[in-house]
């Protein structure tokens, strides 16, 4: 850009809030050192550049902007004598990227004092020693403090998800370890009552006739339609009935698992054809031992399914076997994120769904977007219950012009307008000391906007809070530079 030399006045900068404590030496030094320099309207300089010159506005107008999802986005804007930019940490040396981390426009001819980043650094060194360390300790005491709580942050989600999925492997393990059991004591009986019926006089197509009746029966179990309660009460009222004709014993226990298994008298009475009636008791109880065992060995084929299906769900959130960058069903994320949460989540919060199965796959690191699914759902579910625990959380996902649409509602307290704008800070938080960090949604941020060059926004007012997060649809060069803290 158009830029002109111009004198340097040590009264006019002295004015500047920043050198009104400075001796007349060291103003001298600095306008002996700096210079003066007239911007036309443009580009001073430009976000991701070597940060090589400190700038002072003498006067104009400057505005400051960085990149969102490749749109440039104002930050600031001003008029101020003595506002800075550019080279400000300068002083760490080569112990952080000495680029510059936004972009500096002016928006009318603006003066600027400006001193070349090594003699800024220079200066900070000899005139303020004590000042600098000082600096120095904030800066990577700020820094390493947001990475120790950013991890700690990680480390409670991974806490909280893990107990959720202990939670949720207990149910299905707990009802395979019962049926297993069950299913032993069944067998040793189908021996018992098998011997008893073997004392009977039978021939050997009457044998055959009566295991061709238990594979059929077995094969029934397996196509069992399921009933209404109603249904099923009226059907067991008449196969207890039924039982209890042929002198059944227990026939009210028995009634319960012959129904369960779609068997009624109609089909009893095949069985009470084959044996002899002094051996019906004990055929009835081994076919009864039958059905349980098949309805048995389906629960454990349940139980043994839906534990899979949970590791398989934790595989697909934590991404540990999969390229961290990669193309991505975000609803196979949405899913696995919403399963590992479930315990969290509780049974009082409705979980809604609406998916545009129409969208494509889309380039992502799905750990990370996994990671902001978390905490946005995790925020939700706090705030629901805060408003006494119930709700409704709803999951949406849209085609959004050339983006994705990730919309997370919830029903809770909202957002109070006054601090809407400070969500997105580091370590600003609402939630009561020692339950948040306040870097959830600041990491979310900068997973969606430095990672994926998307956007994170938020629209809130009691009982309708929405987080949108918008992704491109089509591949950017990936950026492993840009981790989150």
């Amino acid at each position: 850009m158009s830029r002109r030399p111009m004198p340097c006045s040590a009264q006019e900068i002295r004015q500047l809030f920043l050198f009104e404590k400075l001796s007349r030496e060291q103003l001298g030094r600095l306008c002996a050192e700096g210079r003066v320099e007239l911007f036309e309207p443009g580009i001073v300089y430009t976000e991701g550049q070597p940060a090589t010159c400190f700038y002072v506005m003498l006067e104009g107008t400057v505005m400051l902007s960085r990149q969102v999802g490749g749109d440039d986005v104002e930050v600031n804007r001003t008029s101020r004598p003595g506002v800075y930019a550019g080279a400000m940490q300068a002083y760490l040396g080569d112990r952080t990227p000495q680029v510059y981390y936004n972009t500096l426009r002016t928006t009318e001819p603006t003066r600027f004092f400006v001193l070349p980043a090594d003699t800024f650094a220079g200066i900070m060194h000899e005139w303020f020693p004590m000042a600098v360390h000082l600096l120095e300790g904030l800066f990577f005491g700020a820094k390493n403090t947001q990475q120790a709580i950013g991890q700690r942050e990680r480390l409670l989600a991974l806490g909280s998800l893990s107990a959720g999925l202990t939670h949720e492997l207990n149910n299905p393990a707990a009802a395979a370890a019962r049926a297993t059991a069950t299913l032993r004591e069944r067998v040793a009986k189908m021996r018992r009552e098998l011997a008893v019926i073997a004392e009977g006089t039978f021939t050997r197509e009457a044998l055959t006739e009566l295991i061709e009746f238990q594979e059929q029966t077995a094969e029934r179990v397996a196509k069992a339609p399921p009933l209404s309660p109603i249904q099923a009460a009226d059907r067991e009222d008449a196969l207890t009935e039924w039982l209890e004709t042929c002198g059944i014993e227990q026939s009210w226990q028995m009634a319960p698992t012959f129904v369960q298994a779609g068997l009624d008298g109609e089909w009893l009475d095949h069985i009470a054809a084959i044996v002899e009636a002094p051996t019906l008791p004990a055929a009835i109880g081994w076919l009864s031992s039958t059905v349980e065992t098949e309805l048995l060995m389906n629960e454990i084929t349940d139980s043994t399914a839906r534990i899979s299906h949970l590791v398989d769900a934790a595989k697909q959130y934590s991404q540990l076997d999969r390229a961290p960058f990669r193309m991505v069903d975000v609803h196979e994320l949405l899913d696995s994120t919403l399963l590992m949460l479930a315990g969290k989540i509780g049974s009082q919060i409705a979980v809604v769904k609406q998916y545009d199965e129409t969208l494509p796959k889309i380039p992502a690191y799905p750990a990370e977007l996994n990671q902001v699914w978390t905490n946005l759902i995790d925020n939700a579910v706090a705030t629901m219950n805060s408003a006494g625990g119930a709700g409704t959380l709803t999951v949406r996902t849209a085609r959004a012009n050339d983006r994705l649409l990730v919309e997370i509602q919830d029903t809770g307290t909202g957002i109070d307008a006054e601090i809407r704008d400070r969500i997105f800070d580091p370590f600003f938080t609402t939630k009561p000391v020692g339950e948040g960090t306040g870097l959830g949604l600041d990491i979310s941020w900068r997973i969606v906007t430095n990672k994926h060059h998307g956007s994170l926004q938020v629209e809130s007012i009691p009982g309708d809070t929405r987080f949108q997060v918008l992704l491109p649809l089509t591949a950017s060069q990936p950026n492993p530079t840009q981790e989150p803290a």
